[in-house]
């Protein structure tokens, strides 16, 4: 499994990130969680048969989850990667299906989607858990 300090770095950023965004979620307001829903639904359909309080709560906790995952360092890089890469790939889905959030090339935000287009970065550091590849120990 071996240690590299750029995937420490990697995830200690992401993985903190998350799980403090988790925390900060546990007692979100009832008017918050529906915004927050009515958001992701656009993405996953099925979000919107939960009701606000739930879905409040189970993002609160897969977020926590999911930052406790990437934090811990005996989880192999390439899952921590797998399991961030599906989380981000659902925060960009909504990025990008989200009215008013890219500019007309539906790509680059408009000044009410930069909070939302950051989530590409946690596309992009799932990428780079899932594909670094070490270098073979050289044989003196």
């Amino acid at each position: 499994m071996g240690f590299s300090i750029s995937n420490a770095a990697l995830r200690l950023v992401s993985g903190a990130f998350i799980l403090n965004s988790g925390i900060n979620k546990l007692s979100l307001p009832e008017e918050h969680a529906a915004g927050l829903q009515d958001m992701a639904q656009r993405a996953v359909p099925q979000l919107g048969q939960l009701a606000p309080e739930q879905f409040g709560k189970y993002l609160s906790y897969s977020e926590i989850g999911l930052g406790a995952l990437v934090l811990t360092p005996f989880i192999p890089s390439r899952l921590a990667g797998l399991a961030l890469g599906a989380f981000s790939g659902g925060l960009v889905a909504t990025y990008l299906k989200s009215p008013g959030m890219t500019e007309a090339d539906g790509i680059r935000p408009t000044a009410a989607g930069t909070a939302l287009a950051k989530d590409f970065w946690l596309a992009g550091i799932a990428v780079a858990l899932l594909f670094h590849r070490k270098r073979a120990a050289r044989n003196s």
